[in-house]
C-alpha cells in the first residue's frame, strides 16, 4: 500500500530506464535514502550512476516515521554494556552529527520537506519498567551533561509510567527529503536510471559487470544500498541478521495533538508522531512489529487502530501501510566494505529501523571509503566484523528457521488441498503430491506459485493480512501472483 509519504509529493520526477550498456566509475544500487546520501555525498568528485529498480524511495525509505533522532529507544545503556562507554559516546555523536547534516542539506538546497526540531521521548506503560528508564538517563547523561531528561507525564493519552526526553531532535517529510537529494544530485550532474532491476554482479579483474534490464554497467566500484544485500556469498549478511515488518497508520484524530513524538520501550513497541498537514495536525502511529514470514496472532492494522481510538475515540484512518527492515545481530548497522574478498564492493544494511540519520552516516562513511579517505566513525559500523556471531541464542533460532524452512518442510506435504483455500485467503496445498502456493481472490479467481523463495530456497508463507508470500528465513517478499517486491529475493516466483 502507498504510504501517505509517498501520497504527499506531486508530480515526481521521472527517470529513464537502462536501456543500453552503461561504463561509469561508481555504480550504486538502490535510490532510497542511503543511495541518494551517497551520490549527494560524490558530487562531482567522481562519476557514479543510481539505479533503482522500481521508483524512487517507494520502499522502506518511503515508508518510515521520519524521525530524525539519535535516541534509539532506550539503547545507550545497551551500548555501555555491550561495547563500553567510548563507543556509546562515539555512537551518540556521530548521530548527533547526522541530524545537524540533514538539516544543513535542507537548508543549502532549499529542501521543503517539513523539517522542525522537536523533543523525542521514549516511555514505559510498565512500572516494573521504570529502572529501565532512569539507567538509560544515567548513562546517556553521562555521554552527554544535562541531554536527557527522566519524566513522569507526557502529552499523551496514555498511562504513562516514566519517559526519558531528548532534547533538539527533529521530523521531516522523508519522501520530500529524498526528491530535494534528487534535484541535487541532477545538477551536480549525477545519473539516476529508474526501473532497473541488477539482477546480477560479476567481478572480472579490477572491475564489476552489472546486469540490469538485458544489458550491462561496468564499474570499478558498487554500492549496495537495497536495504537487504542481493549477494549472499561471501559476506553471508543473511547469516546475521532478519527483517522485521511494522504496521502504519495516518489518521485523523478530530481533536488537539501533541508536541514532540514519542515510542514505548515495551512490547509491543508503538511509536507517535504527528504530521501538519494544511494548517491541520494528523497522527501517524506505527508499531507491532513481527519476523517477517512468521504467522501473525492478530491482524496489526486492527491492533494499531484499536490503540489510536483508545486513546482518541474519533479517529478517522486515511492511510495505512506496512514497512520493512533489517535487523542486525548486534543492533548496529553494517556499513564499509560488503568482503575482504571483494575489493571496492559497498554495502550499507541492518539499519534497525534507525534508518534516517544512519543513512547519513552511511552516506559519508562510503564516500570516504569510496575517495579513499579516512573517517573516525568507520569501526562502529564495520561490516565484516564477526561481534554479532557472539549473540548466539539468535543465530541459533536463524539456524533452525532456515533448517525447517529449506530441508524439514520438503519432505512434509500440506494436508489442505485447493478446495480447503477460500475466497480471499492464500495457503500452500497438495496438489497431485506437489506443493503449490495457492491464492483465491474475492471473487474465487485462483494464483498458483511455486512457494520456493527465489533468495536460496525456504518455503515461503502466505501473509493473509497484505496479501503477500513471505519468506521466513530473510524477508523476501512477493505479491499473490509472484511478483518480487521485496528483497533480497529479486527474481519472481515461478507460476
Amino acid at each position: 500500500m502507498e504510504s501517505y509519504w509517498n501520497r504527499s509529493v506531486k508530480n515526481k520526477p521521472k527517470f529513464p530506464k537502462v536501456d543500453n550498456n552503461l561504463v561509469t566509475d561508481v555504480c550504486i544500487i538502490g535510490a532510497g535514502l542511503t543511495g541518494l546520501s551517497t551520490g549527494y555525498y560524490l558530487g562531482k568528485d567522481t562519476d557514479f550512476i543510481i539505479i533503482e529498480k522500481d521508483e524512487i524511495c517507494l520502499s522502506t525509505s518511503g515508508k518510515n516515521t521520519g524521525k530524525v533522532t539519535s535516541q534509539h529507544g532506550l539503547f545507550y545503556k545497551y551500548l555501555l554494556d555491550s561495547n563500553g562507554i567510548e563507543y556509546a559516546k562515539k555512537y551518540f555523536e556521530v548521530n548527533e552529527k547526522a541530524i545537524d547534516n540533514i538539516e544543513k542539506i535542507i537548508r543549502d538546497e532549499n529542501i521543503e520537506c517539513e523539517f522542525k526540531r522537536e523533543s523525542s521521548y521514549v516511555f514505559t506503560r510498565k512500572p516494573e519498567d521504570k529502572s529501565r528508564i532512569s539507567n538509560e538517563e544515567k548513562v546517556v547523561n553521562k555521554i552527554q551533561k544535562d541531554k536527557a531528561k527522566v519524566l513522569s507525564n507526557v502529552n499523551l493519552p496514555l498511562d504513562i509510567v516514566s519517559a526519558i526526553e531528548f532534547k533538539n531532535q527533529a521530523k521531516f517529510n522523508p519522501v520530500k527529503y529524498c526528491y530535494g537529494l534528487v534535484n541535487a544530485i541532477v545538477r551536480n550532474g549525477g545519473k539516476i536510471y529508474e526501473n532497473s532491476k541488477a539482477t546480477k554482479i560479476e567481478k572480472l579483474d579490477d572491475k564489476y559487470e552489472i546486469y540490469v534490464n538485458e544489458y550491462k554497467i561496468t564499474a570499478n566500484k558498487v554500492v549496495l544500498a537495497t536495504r537487504y544485500p542481493t549477494i549472499n556469498i561471501p559476506g553471508y549478511y543473511f547469516l546475521k541478521m532478519y527483517q522485521s515488518t511494522s504496521y502504519a497508520i495516518v489518521a485523523d484524530v478530530k481533536e488537539e495533538l501533541f508536541d514532540g513524538y514519542y515510542i514505548s520501550s515495551d512490547n509491543p513497541v508503538i511509536s507517535f508522531r504527528t504530521i501538519e498537514e494544511n494548517g491541520k495536525k494528523l497522527l501517524l502511529a506505527v508499531g507491532y512489529d513481527y519476523k517477517t514470514g512468521t504467522e501473525q496472532v492478530t491482524n496489526g492494522y486492527l491492533d494499531l487502530e484499536s490503540t489510536v481510538r483508545y486513546m482518541y475515540p474519533q479517529a478517522e484512518i486515511l492511510d495505512k501501510w506496512t514497512a520493512e527492515d533489517c535487523i542486525s545481530l548486534d543492533k548496529i548497522a553494517y556499513i564499509g566494505e560488503y568482503s575482504h574478498l571483494m575489493k571496492n564492493l559497498y554495502v550499507a544494511t541492518g539499519y534497525n529501523k534507525w534508518g534516517l540519520t544512519t543513512s547519513n552516516i552511511a552516506g559519508k562513511i562510503l564516500v570516504d571509503k569510496i575517495l579513499d579517505r579516512e573517517n573516525e566513525y568507520e569501526e562502529l559500523y564495520k561490516s565484516t566484523r564477526l561481534e554479532p556471531i557472539k549473540n548466539f541464542d539468535e543465530m541459533k533460532n536463524m539456524i533452525s528457521e532456515a533448517k525447517d524452512s529449506i530441508i524439514l518442510s520438503k519432505f512434509k506435504l500440506p494436508k489442505d488441498y485447493i478446495e480447503d483455500v477460500k475466497n480471499g485467503e492464500g495457503k500452500i496445498v497438495n496438489i497431485d503430491n506437489q506443493k503449490i502456493g495457492v491464492y483465491k481472490d474475492d471473487n474465487g479467481k485462483i494464483f498458483t506459485v511455486k512457494p520456493i523463495c527465489t533468495h536460496l530456497g525456504c518455503e515461503l508463507y502466505f501473509n493473509n493480512i497484505d496479501k503477500l508470500w513471505e519468506c521466513p528465513c530473510h524477508g523476501s517478499k512477493f505479491t499473490y501472483d509472484g511478483k518480487a517486491i521485496e528483497v533480497p529475493g529479486i527474481v519472481d516466483l515461478e507460476q
